[in-house]
């Protein structure tokens, strides 16, 4: 089923939620599009401090962290 609907599958017990049960390719997405969510974060947080860099050392970084 989890191949199939290509979305998770929620479990209740006794009518509420117990476990969520996904195929590995649905979680490896989710994990991917949070992490990047938590990055964005921290570079909006780091906007506001003033903890800003020149754009090709923040590329030159990008490139170096995900191998781009």
């Amino acid at each position: 089923m989890c191949h199939k609907s290509n979305e998770p599958i929620y479990i209740t017990k006794n009518g509420y939620g117990d476990m969520v049960i996904m195929s590995m390719e649905i979680y490896e997405n989710a994990m991917r599009q949070l992490t990047m969510y938590k990055d964005i974060e921290l570079s909006e947080i780091q906007i506001e401090n003033g903890q800003v860099k020149d754009a090709k050392a923040a590329l030159a970084g990008m490139r170096d962290k995900y191998g781009i």
